[in-house]
């Protein structure tokens, strides 16, 4: 039986850079990977999703350039199935499907890369095919699953997940997205630039629900204009096969067709079938509870990272994550902190947000004040051409910090980085007040927002 120090299960994003920061500092380290180092946002779901996007987003400039003076008079885009080969063409430039460059570099860290699916075969020892790799830590990072509901007649229909419709070249003419979370908003938004007839059913009576329902109701709007039709507050309660693809029926009565499904309802942990009943661990309905050091409740030497903790499952997450693990594992403990850990929608515009809502935060007993401005009254948003935006913030009385920020804009993405900083810092509100923001820039609207919240803590 192989010895090492450290055995990872998964190297997708997290486990990968765990391995490497481990190999390089002495570790006799292997990581387990059934699939291709990196996981699936290189190959199959952040990297491909923001390309295509990039592309309908270009396609939708193009679309508006009339407006924006770029052109004298209006022409004629390239057929929808064109563009879209087209777009798919360049998504496979700059995905690939070769994990080479990863796996070399796992080695040149002098990491063991085992190829295949690995088991906890008993305590101290995980099982891979017929290899045997004893372990002193074990690590969890198996990542996660796209999830499909138990909706009747679903399994008769055309249908696609997330991944699948981010890996195949087709384009589908009309299509049903189930789910109005994030992934389904850029989903609909970069079907129906391409002139796919695109309807988004989501259960709740808004999109995005763990965010801002004004932010959420501004995106709606956008979404719209794009050409998505959205059923909100609708449940599909069936689904029957059809000549041209699939109907569903919704629980409000209504009907919807389309050539195909895109299934976008969540994610689940992977955690099945990996021997963790061997060493007595139970996960819990999000994933594998751990401490601030990222060590499974109840274990002394196993840990997990990622998604597979179902703490906010995003790539940067689990980088980080990987981060405050290799400083336990080197014997120098850090403590994760979450509170600033940004969540982006990049559409278009792009939703960005950070920390609490202002309805968590009266959850958790906070006393708060909320404020907001609209990008329109910033001269960066006429420069820019574009009217719909919004920075809404939420604040701590008590501590006269923010707890919360949300934004819908241009590059909202990037300008709510200095909201992250100040909430991971907890500057002072009045601190925040001095910052002197560049003409013409879209920060300039923190400066009305936060003479707002000033204003409410006099």
């Amino acid at each position: 039986m192989e010895q090492f120090d450290v055995v990872i299960l998964g190297a997708g994003s997290a486990g990968e850079q765990l391995a490497n920061a481990l190999g390089q500092a002495g570790k006799r380290v292997a990581i387990v990977e059934a699939d291709r180092v990196g996981g699936e946002c290189p190959f199959t779901a952040c990297v491909p999703s923001k390309a295509m996007l990039r592309s309908a987003e270009v396609r939708q400039l193009l679309g508006d350039s009339p407006r924006l003076g770029a052109v004298a008079q209006p022409f004629t885009l390239p057929s929808p199935a064109a563009a879209y080969a087209a777009a798919v063409r360049r998504r496979a430039e700059i995905v690939g499907d070769d994990d080479s460059d990863g796996a070399r570099q796992l080695v040149d860290n002098s990491v063991t890369l085992v190829r295949g699916r690995g088991q906890v075969a008993r305590p101290g020892v995980v099982a891979a095919g017929e290899r045997e790799l004893g372990w002193t830590e074990l690590v969890i990072a198996t990542g996660s699953r796209p999830t499909v509901p138990p909706l009747p007649g679903l399994d008769t229909v055309p249908t696609w997940t997330s991944d699948q419709a981010l890996t195949s070249d087709e384009w589908p003419a009309s299509l049903a997205i189930l789910g109005g979370g994030p992934v389904g908003c850029e989903l609909a938004q970069l079907f129906a630039a391409f002139g796919t007839a695109v309807t988004l059913i989501q259960s709740r009576d808004h999109l995005l629900p763990r965010e801002e329902p004004g932010i959420a109701d501004l995106l709606a709007e956008a979404l719209c204009a794009a050409g998505v039709t959205l059923c909100l507050g609708a449940k599909a309660t069936g689904a029957r096969a059809t000549s041209g693809g699939a109907e569903l029926a919704l629980d409000t009565g209504d009907t919807v067709t389309a050539g195909r499904v895109l299934v976008a309802t969540g994610r689940a942990p992977n955690v099945d079938e990996i021997g963790l009943d061997t060493l007595g661990i139970e996960p819990g309905k999000r994933g594998l509870e751990v401490d601030g050091h990222c060590r499974v409740n109840g274990q002394e030497h196993v840990w997990a990272i990622g998604d597979v903790t179902g703490i906010a499952p995003y790539t940067h997450t689990a980088n980080y994550q990987a981060r405050i693990l290799a400083a336990s594992l080197l014997g120098v403990p850090r403590v994760a902190d979450y509170r600033a850990i940004p969540r982006s929608v990049f559409t278009t515009p792009t939703v960005a947000a950070v920390g609490l809502t202002a309805a968590s935060a009266r959850e958790q007993g906070l006393t708060v004040a909320t404020a907001g401005a609209d990008l329109g009254d910033v001269p960066r948003a006429e420069t820019a051409g574009t009217h719909l935006g919004r920075l809404e913030l939420v604040a701590d009385r008590q501590r006269r910090v923010l707890v919360g920020a949300a934004a819908i804009g241009p590059h909202a993405d990037a300008w709510l980085g200095e909201a992250i900083v100040a909430i991971q810092a907890r500057v002072p509100l009045d601190t925040l007040d001095q910052v002197v923001h560049a003409f013409p820039t879209f920060n300039e609207v923190y400066d009305l927002a936060i003479d707002d919240l000033l204003r409410q803590l006099v």
